[in-house]
């Protein structure tokens, strides 16, 4: 049975969903300059606005205009949190100032105090794809050691100011998918560093994670100390990456695999370096800017939470080999289609189980408490003639996943936070782009051409989602 307190509720990133990209003294976002895509042409990053290009984070959806409204429907869904972003370049315009954009904070502000007033409480993901574009192209983003002390400063603002209001946050959203490093969008969304503009990506992705890790143990230790109720977690993207048959050579290549979240969840986690990474950095040669004063601070700054996403399983054969460099659904070379599931039309294989794989391999590794904040299904819709959609396809995604969820909760112990559904509203797609791609419980009447009256729809799964919350996830429908 799930806690008394569990945090049901809903998650949006404020770069897809909060439009007026330059209202209120906001700065450009390396979310700013980059161009639409779709599932088979990549997303385009420019060095500045193009005239005639499309950028659809510009618009979003609106939520900056259209928040109380938004949040009204959330409430009335009866979500206990909604997890957003605060946009970093709407405090820090540049990113490098000394004082913070006021109107900024304010936002923010009254985003949270509407929350509150719905019952809803906040849960905050700092760096969520939204680094001030002159961070990226004046300092080299996080290639860059000086990022760490101007992260800290947007942290340590942000828990100064929003501490009565928010108790649970995290620092860098989806960390790993760096990992990728072979794609030039995660480097870009990640870290502001294109790929393909360093001499050695592998080196590079190792030594901007390093410097994150150190910047977010950093933003642990001011949180505990400004107010230590407020618990700050990791954020990942966890895959459950399966051998595609018993042969050892594929066993060993799932568990190598494996480190594309491992990695991540262990230095934040356990707060030193795992031996694998160790030998790996020796086996390349590299020596890595990485101080005994740093190690001291990943060692004290330990998350206190593990807070991730999980939209499906991968399958590995050794002797397979597929191309990453475009792909948003496969980011090891070895990687190929499991043959016992489906996948959406976007390629992302549906794997209930592996969720809770996820958590039982996550509790028994780390044994910290658990949120899953990031679960949800792409769908293409249309309001039907009526008006209404009826989107079953999506309650019988979350009713398979909440399943296995429960069973780790109930069978393996697994010590779990709460459930936040992706895009709980229809919002613009990470990896593509598009607004098609929707995910929401809300119909937002906007499309990928700009047309579109902006009107909220409830969709079927609306009330099939209030229900489970209303019964604390026991009746599912």
């Amino acid at each position: 049975m799930l806690r008394n307190d569990f945090l049901w509720g809903g998650a949006i990133a404020a770069h897809q969903v909060e439009g007026a990209y330059r209202a209120g003294g906001k700065g450009l976002s390396v979310a700013d300059v980059m161009t639409a895509g779709t599932v088979d042409v990549p997303r385009r990053v420019t060095d500045d606005i193009e005239a005639g290009e499309s950028y659809p984070n510009h618009d979003a959806i609106d939520f900056y205009h259209t928040y109380k409204g938004d949040i009204e429907l959330f409430g009335e869904m009866g979500f206990k949190c909604l997890r957003t972003s605060i946009a970093w370049s709407r405090i820090f315009p540049e990113g490098d100032e000394t004082e913070p954009n006021e109107e900024g904070l304010a936002f923010y502000d009254d985003l949270f105090d509407t929350m509150l007033a719905h019952g809803i409480k906040p849960v905050v993901t700092l760096s969520h794809f939204e680094m001030p574009l002159h961070l990226a192209q004046t300092y080299g983003g996080w290639e860059n050691r000086e990022l760490i002390d101007l992260f800290v400063r947007f942290a340590t603002t942000c828990f100064e100011r929003y501490h009565d209001k928010v108790a649970h946050w995290m620092t860098f959203n989806e960390i790993n998918n760096q990992y990728s490093y072979t794609n030039d969008m995660f480097g870009w969304t990640c870290s502001g560093v294109l790929f393909s503009r360093t001499d050695d990506p592998e080196r590079a992705m190792y030594q901007m994670s390093h410097y994150q890790f150190v910047a977010s143990a950093k933003a642990v230790m001011a949180a505990h100390a400004i107010d230590p109720d407020m618990s700050v977690g990791c954020m990942v993207a966890a895959d459950a990456v399966y051998p595609y048959g018993c042969d050892p050579a594929d066993v060993l290549l799932a568990n190598d695999a494996m480190h594309s979240t491992f990695f991540f969840t262990d230095v934040q986690a356990r707060g030193t370096y795992p031996h694998y990474a160790l030998a790996h950095f020796a086996r390349r040669g590299w020596d890595l800017d990485i101080t005994d004063d740093d190690l001291a601070v990943l060692e004290q700054g330990t998350v206190d939470y593990i807070g991730f996403s999980y939209y499906m399983s991968n399958t590995v054969r050794h002797d397979a080999t597929a191309d990453v460099s475009t792909s948003t659904s496969c980011s090891n070379e070895h990687m190929v289609a499991n043959p016992n599931l489906t996948a959406t039309e976007w390629g992302w294989q549906i794997d209930p189980e592996g969720l809770r794989w996820v958590l039982k391999t996550f509790d028994e590794r780390y044994q910290l408490p658990q949120f899953i904040v990031e679960n949800g299904i792409g769908i293409i819709e249309r309001p039907d003639a009526d008006g209404g959609i009826d989107d079953e396809e999506r309650i019988e995604f979350f009713r398979a996943h909440i399943t296995q969820m429960e069973k780790a909760v109930d069978e393996d112990g697994v010590d779990l936070m709460g459930f936040l559904p992706w895009g709980c509203i229809d919002l613009v797609s990470f990896t593509t782009g598009e607004l098609r791609k929707r995910y929401g419980f809300i119909y937002v009447d906007r499309n990928d051409d700009g047309s579109g009256t902006g009107r909220r729809i409830r969709k079927r799964s609306f009330d099939w989602y209030r229900h489970v919350i209303e019964t604390n996830g026991e009746d599912l429908g």
